[in-house]
């Protein structure tokens, strides 16, 4: 089968042709679980893997990576944890209780809500906890050296990032035997030979940390660099802070040329996703859209989609309204084509239906059973071929007009005719018996339903407008609704025309 040619290059596999093809790749991607990992994380880790694939695509080896930075320190008691955290502030989070109770620390609490929602966005990539790799002694060797060329690192950072550091900088923290803190603690003393360092920390006590065990890590500027050699990453996704001119990429790709003999990874910076109304999603400052409750609502698709189809270099804003509406219809429409690079690295093996969101966002307004569901849809023409996943979709479709839906995108069916209706100016009553008559016989479909709102008004002498608002206020009491041929196409023949006509008593 010939290969598609599309007619731009798509942003993964630009950055894919960036590589060397006769070696193997590793994509590295990674968060700190220090709060819930939101969509705009999501970002970091889809952005490699589309590049993964993308690599793949192009027959050359490689290996997508997700590293867990569960060694570093608790920064504050956040919005969503109670005071009694402040007393582990400056632990690494793996040491940390979790929240709930139900998970082994702090930091798998939130890890393990995104490990899963990320396979069922067929994301599998191998996982590392820097706590396990600090601990079994896998950095002692480059511990070492990053002690003993301090200062030309110090000289690196200060030079680049132009800042000037504290006498006696070390990058070396101590996790302090007393306090439990990743301490910035003075050190005394760096016994190569055992690999322990002596050091005072700001508590006051006095210890030995020996590095070969993970009693200490590394300052992050340092810590990253030293990661790509140990590691072997060839490519990394990163945030926009982190590729400001002298931030920590720009002193990394030193650090790591210089002191540990490794080249920089292929650089890939991503932009922040917004929340409509909410600005920059943080953690931190309680402004998160979970991967998970983005789930509950769309297919893993969709949101692969929103990734795929957006530069890295371009802030998303996220509105989980009506926009999530918009980038639904987007994709299934990306999906009847089928050819874009866009759909080929959003498309996985999950249970899809042909009905539109949309459409079942009206239909499960209306029904009041599952069997209900089933009776509209088929009534609008779709052929149930997986029962499962269309009621998937209906509870998707609750879920959002539950949690996300604007309010004039609700409604419910009034059990008997509305007293606005009842009341409504003779020639409209007129024109919506005379609507009542014209479907009678006619097609019941969602088009045919609407353009006879003009053959109505045009015959009794009323405009288009007010023969819609007379058949909302019928059903709903409101002068508007949804799209009215779906709406009256789910709602059936039966029991429109007999609601309809009630407008002629």
């Amino acid at each position: 089968m010939e290969e598609k040619i599309h007619e731009k290059i798509h942003w993964a596999d630009a950055k894919a042709a960036q590589v060397a093809a006769d070696a193997p790749q590793l994509i590295a991607t990674g968060i700190t679980p220090s709060g819930p990992i939101h969509l705009g994380n999501m970002r970091e880790v889809m952005t490699g893997d589309m590049i993964y694939k993308a690599l793949l695509k192009r027959g050359i080896e490689a290996e997508l990576v997700y590293i867990a930075d569960d060694f570093d320190p608790l920064r504050k008691v956040y919005p969503f944890l109670s005071d009694e955290y402040q007393k582990y502030i400056g632990w690494p989070v793996s040491d940390i209780p979790c929240p709930c109770g139900k998970h082994k620390s702090y930091a798998e609490h939130f890890l393990d809500p995104f490990l899963s929602a990320i396979e069922e966005l067929d994301i599998h990539p191998r996982i590392i906890r820097t706590s396990e790799a600090y601990r079994s002694g896998m950095f002692t060797e480059q511990i070492k050296q990053a002690l003993v060329h301090a200062e030309d690192i110090k000289e690196i950072l200060e030079r680049v990032s132009g800042r000037k550091l504290e006498e006696g900088w070390t990058p070396y923290y101590p996790i302090c035997s007393s306090c439990g803190t990743i301490s910035r603690a003075a050190i005394l003393s760096h016994d190569i030979e055992n690999h322990t360092v002596t050091y005072k920390c700001s508590c006051g006590h006095e210890g030995v940390s020996d590095y070969s065990k993970g009693e200490g890590k590394l300052v992050w500027r340092v810590d990253w660099p030293m990661r790509w050699s140990v590691h072997g990453v060839t490519v990394e996704p990163f945030g926009k802070d982190h590729a400001s001119p002298g931030g920590s990429y720009d002193t990394g790709k030193i650090i790591t040329k210089e002191i540990y003999g490794y080249n920089a990874p292929v650089p890939v910076t991503y932009e922040w996703i917004s929340l409509k109304g909410k600005g920059e999603m943080h953690s931190s400052k309680g402004v998160v859209l979970t991967i998970r409750d983005m789930l509950d609502v769309v297919p893993p698709e969709v949101l692969r989609y929103l990734i795929a189809k957006t530069k890295p270099d371009k802030t998303i804003a996220f509105d989980p309204g009506m926009g999530l509406l918009r980038l639904i219809d987007e994709y299934d429409k990306a999906a009847v084509v089928g050819e874009s690079r866009e759909y080929e690295l959003s498309r996985i093996a999950s249970p899809q239906t042909t009905i539109p969101f949309r459409h079942m966002v009206t239909v499960v307004q209306i029904a009041r059973t599952d069997d209900a569901i089933f009776d509209i849809l088929k009534r609008s023409g779709y052929e149930i071929v997986d029962k499962e996943a269309v009621l998937d979709q209906a509870n998707r479709a609750k879920v959002w007009l539950e949690r996300y839906a604007p309010e004039d995108a609700k409604f419910a069916v009034a059990e008997s005719l509305p007293e606005v209706a009842a009341n409504e100016k003779p020639e409209v009553k007129a024109a919506v018996v005379a609507y009542a008559k014209i479907v009678t016989d006619a097609e019941w479909k969602a088009d045919v339903l609407h353009n006879a709102v003009y053959d109505a008004a045009q015959a009794t002498g009323v405009t288009g407008k007010e023969v819609f608002t007379g058949i909302y206020r019928a059903f709903l009491g409101a002068d508007r609704g949804p799209r009215l041929g779906w709406f009256l196409e789910a709602l059936g023949r039966e029991e429109t025309l007999k609601r309809l006509l009630e407008m002629s008593l």
